[in-house]
């Protein structure tokens, strides 16, 4: 897919009202969604899915395969976008939040770099930061956990 056709792809979803575009052509597939704060953001997601893994534990499991791990407890902040993950607005600032630190609905958390863009991620809710799920730098996939506030 040209640059020209995405450019006016993204015009499209910024001009009208739908939150969300999802075209595919081939193997090329492209998702544009617009977010309320952040503006537009074009992700390219991958033309080929990980296969499915099956259920651990059971009767004819017999303990041969580890245990998938227990989800964590409180609110999960997930990724909106496939991208690269930052905790600080530059390389040598201060951190947005730390294990421990009070936030408030709308305070923001991260960066996620996404084909040059940088968007940052809001709390949506209100708590305390129980754990930070990814690394400074390290890529992540949408959907995928980043905070957990209680």
């Amino acid at each position: 897919m040209d640059l020209r056709k995405l450019k006016t792809l993204i015009e499209l979803v910024e001009t009208s009202g739908i939150a969300e575009l999802e075209i595919q052509e081939g193997e090329e597939r492209v998702r544009i969604t617009r977010a309320t704060m952040m503006g537009a953001q074009t992700v390219m997601l991958p033309t080929a899915m990980p296969a499915p893994v099956a259920p651990t534990g059971g009767p004819h499991n017999m303990g041969s395969e580890p245990s998938p791990p227990a989800a964590p407890e409180g609110h999960v902040v997930k990724s909106p976008m496939v991208g690269t993950f930052y905790r600080a607005a530059s390389p040598g600032a201060k951190s947005f939040v730390e294990v421990g630190d009070t936030v408030a609905q709308g305070d923001a958390l991260c960066i996620i770099e996404a084909m040059k863009l940088m968007n940052e991620i809001e709390a949506d809710a209100t708590g305390t930061v129980k754990a930070i799920l990814a690394e400074n730098g390290q890529a992540v996939e949408f959907g995928q956990p980043l905070f957990v506030i209680v």
